[in-house]
């Protein structure tokens, strides 16, 4: 018998517990007990695997000295890996679902961006106006962040012709990208990017990187998308970036507080658009086939997919 607890919000587990089930026994895991937390019938003690999405209470995983990992909903684990009572392996969530949305919604914004369709929308009154975009080759773009996600939508806007160069902390080498890293290779991406990304984790070393010093870096009149974590931006940077014309639009998914409050500068500036954190969902249905097969893996004695690395912090 496995013991699975899904610890995420209780508004979640409606969506999820079909696929779940559904998903499992397809991993052949047929002698499976799956609830919900809290459950009043189980002690901690007798949990197997834990399946994690931040926000839903649960931060104290002492208690559950059997639990042989803690598979998480979420792709950032900001909200968990620092965690001291975490003790079990954590993994966080790789989805094809996750990945192909991420992958549209980067593409969608940067070809609205560089075709200027803002433009042509704001000016639908009569008068006849050409401006002709200049095609991919001539728009080079800038993605901070090399991941599973950031390697997707790099190769993505690469088919589609633009120049694209992708940093990381550490070295990389992407069929189809300039890759950099390191400090020198930042300034020279932030350099080079008329339409920059944001798709990195959040870390100690990443909070704050989009800082005064770092947009002047940019080309002045750059474009900034950031589906990757709110506090990857320093805000009143940003918003001073704007007012001076050195970042001509920011389009953002992710904010240091969610639901961004009505009162934030944000909403009411001209050069901002607000996307409300919904450029990269987790699916219940592609989702449970990875926590399915991660918690078969398990039991079978192999390895787990997408373990997180403590120390690095994703």
């Amino acid at each position: 018998m496995v013991t699975v607890l899904f610890a995420a919000a209780p508004d979640l587990w409606p969506l999820y517990e079909a696929p779940l089930r559904t998903a499992l026994a397809e991993a052949g895991l047929h002698d499976v007990t799956l609830c919900p937390n809290p459950a009043p019938d189980l002690t901690p003690e007798g949990v197997d695997y834990i399946v994690y999405a931040p926000h839903a209470g649960l931060r104290d995983f002492r208690p559950f000295t059997r639990a042989r990992a803690v598979l998480s909903l979420w792709a950032g684990v900001e909200g968990i890996v620092d965690n001291p009572t975490l003790t079990q392996p954590l993994c966080r969530m790789v989805d094809g679902s996750l990945r192909q949305g991420m992958v549209e919604w980067v593409c969608g914004q940067v070809l609205r961006h560089h075709l200027g369709l803002d433009r042509l929308l704001a000016q639908q009154d009569g008068t006849w106006a050409p401006q002709v975009p200049p095609l991919a080759h001539a728009r080079p773009i800038g993605i901070l962040g090399l991941g599973e996600l950031g390697q997707a939508c790099g190769q993505a806007l690469a088919g589609l012709g633009f120049p694209v160069t992708g940093w990381s902390r550490r070295a990389h080498d992407v069929p189809g990208l300039t890759c950099r890293h390191g400090a020198e290779g930042l300034a020279t991406t932030l350099a080079g990017s008329a339409i920059l990304v944001l798709l990195l984790p959040l870390t100690p070393a990443t909070e704050g990187l989009l800082d005064a010093t770092a947009l002047t870096q940019l080309p002045r009149g750059a474009v900034l998308l950031n589906p990757g974590r709110g506090a990857l931006i320093d805000d009143d940077a940003l918003i001073a970036a704007l007012d001076s014309g050195q970042i001509a639009h920011a389009t953002l998914d992710v904010f240091r507080q969610e639901p961004l409050p009505p009162a934030h500068p944000f909403w009411a500036h001209p050069q901002v658009t607000v996307s409300p954190h919904v450029a990269a969902e987790t699916r219940p249905e592609s989702a449970a086939r990875v926590i399915a097969e991660n918690i078969r893996r398990s039991e079978a004695g192999e390895d787990l997919l997408h373990r997180v690395d403590r120390a690095a912090g994703y």
